[in-house]
């Protein structure tokens, strides 16, 4: 197998190359080939206890995407002009909660002796009951299973910027209509999923108008020796 050797200066490019675009050319679509790659950077990321807690919605559907402009105040400017535009979904307690039919489907299909399903059950138990107080209520479970969406998350934005592709990060939506929305179109799996964010991806039509900031190093990172 030939592996590509990835220079320090190519991963600072793309990362430099990353930008929030608010407006894409919408002239200019990405390749199947290459939206595929996307989409397998964010089926191999990895998740708290392994539990991949997400589903990738695609909305190229245009009269979908007018429904979504007028309940996502974030993407007005991406719905319109994104060659792609994903909806991430985190799944709900109904799959997440230690005990569930979906929580033991994903132990054993992850190889999981079923002999051993009882221990690891327990073990996940303990891990979401007292060490990090998740059972607390509903909102809790779907706040934890969406940190982990933010991992594919942010692996999508980051494979497109390798490509050459933009993309934008969304959290501007109002969550009540959006999840009435998707589940008016039946795509929330009867309560098991909910929205989580968004992200638009395409071609930028110009070029950002304001410089790069990010904070100093020493700001963010200490170092306990």
């Amino acid at each position: 197998m030939t592996q590509k050797v990835i220079k320090r200066q190519e991963i600072l490019d793309a990362f430099q190359f990353r930008r929030a675009i608010k407006s894409f050319d919408p002239s200019k679509k990405i390749s199947e080939e290459d939206f595929n790659l996307i989409l397998e950077a964010a089926r191999l990321s990895p998740s708290s206890v392994g539990y991949e807690p997400w589903k990738f919605l695609i909305i190229q559907n245009q009269e979908f995407r007018e429904k979504l402009k007028e309940i996502t105040p974030g993407a007005r400017g991406t719905l319109p002009t994104a060659s792609h535009f994903v909806i991430i979904l985190a799944r709900t307690i109904k799959d997440t909660k230690y005990d569930s039919e979906y929580a033991k489907n994903q132990s054993l299909n992850a190889g999981l002796p079923a002999e051993m399903y009882d221990q690891i059950k327990e073990a996940y138990k303990e891990f979401q009951e007292n060490q990090q107080n998740l059972l607390v209520n509903e909102r809790t479970m779907l706040d934890w299973a969406g940190k982990s969406t933010y991992i594919p998350f942010a692996n999508m934005m980051t494979v497109a910027a390798f490509l050459g592709i933009d993309s934008c990060p969304i959290e501007g939506f109002h969550y009540d209509k959006v999840q009435k929305l998707l589940e008016e179109e039946n795509l929330l799996e009867d309560g098991h999923l909910a929205v989580s964010a968004m992200v638009a991806f395409g071609y930028r039509e110009d070029e950002p108008k304001f410089p790069r900031v990010r904070k100093d190093m020493k700001e963010i990172v200490q170092w306990i020796n």
